[in-house]
């Protein structure tokens, strides 16, 4: 554990000295890469901290390039923004989920069943491997360059306002927000729950008025956001990993130089490692600190869940063609 974290601190160390060694002064105006998410601008954000670190790699590495963070959707709501990009306007680059992409590709919605992932390095051996490259290649046909795929700082749990959920059939009839994918949807209603799709943005005041029960989140983006606020209790469902993934618009990425790819793709990388190398700190740091805001956490029995999974990942990888992306996701380990 000394050492894992010894290298975690290795690693952000060298991002921090990235971003304070002096910049290289630039003969002409820089080409800006806007670069949007939805998450607030707080190093509680797994998707912020990615953006942070690439912004600052960009600034030290190249003469021609610069970026600029648009944080908690300043430029749009994330379906907006990808559509934007296919256009090649409004933003640049974008780090979301990878849910949100399957309004266009399909395939990709099999990163978004439940109950798949086995762990952190299961995801990243998937991810880096043959699934991740062909799922690369149908986003490239869309429209988008995939850069690098990342993490959650966690797996998602439900998380509610006033029910508290000691047992799986506490679930069942709650309105609980998720993304408005047919995966993420399937998910929470296979689980008993009324699944309720919802823009992030609209999320806070939807709990804080009772619209929601709930939301099914990572416990990174439950502090980050201070859903806190507005919710008591999580229960550790652990039901979809929700992996991320940073994506530029081909359109913009086919008028830069192979130089500026080069760097660019080098920052992704960069920003990949570091932010996966944080994932596990993150994670309990963030229970340990909504615990200390008075939310209470409960472990519960998903073993029911999991068995009824297996037929709603068999049903959904058939449908949008991924079966055999499915069977390596499951073989990997």
């Amino acid at each position: 554990m000394k050492k894992a974290l010894g290298f975690v601190v290795l690693i952000f160390g060298v991002a921090l000295a990235i971003a304070l060694a002096p910049s290289s002064p630039a003969s002409a105006a820089k080409k800006v890469i806007k670069l949007s998410h939805s998450h607030q601008a707080d190093f509680a954000s797994e998707i912020h901290t990615a953006a942070w670190i690439f912004q600052k790699w960009i600034e030290d590495n190249s003469d021609t390039l610069e970026v600029k963070i648009y944080a908690a959707n300043a430029l749009g709501e994330e379906r907006a923004v990808y559509e934007g990009m296919q256009l090649g306007s409004g933003a640049t680059a974008v780090i979301s989920g990878t849910a949100i992409l399957n309004n266009f590709s399909k395939k990709t919605g099999v990163l978004d069943l439940p109950f798949m992932w086995k762990s952190y390095d299961h995801a990243h051996h998937v991810l880096d491997g043959k699934v991740g490259e062909a799922l690369g290649k149908e986003l490239d046909q869309t429209g988008f360059q995939v850069l690098a795929w990342m993490d959650s700082w966690g797996f998602r749990n439900v998380v509610t306002a006033k029910k508290e959920v000691k047992a799986p059939g506490d679930i069942k009839g709650l309105k609980i927000r998720t993304i408005q994918t047919p995966t993420y949807v399937a998910a929470l209603n296979a689980m008993g729950a009324n699944a309720t799709p919802m823009a992030f943005g609209e999320v806070y005041t939807a709990m804080q008025t009772g619209v929601l029960d709930g939301l099914e989140h990572g416990s990174a983006v439950i502090k980050a956001q201070k859903f806190y606020e507005v919710s008591k209790y999580i229960a550790l469902t652990q039901h979809l990993f929700g992996p991320l993934v940073f994506v530029y618009s081909k359109k913009e990425w086919s008028g830069l130089t192979d130089k500026e790819k080069a760097v660019i793709m080098d920052g992704a990388n960069m920003a990949r490692d570091v932010q996966r190398s944080l994932g596990p700190l993150r994670e309990q740091e963030a229970f340990d600190f909504l615990k200390t805001k008075g939310m209470t956490i409960h472990k519960i029995d998903t073993s029911g869940f999991r068995k009824n999974a297996v037929a709603v990942q068999d049903k959904f990888a058939k449908e949008i063609g991924a079966s055999d992306l499915l069977e390596i996701i499951r073989a990997t380990n």
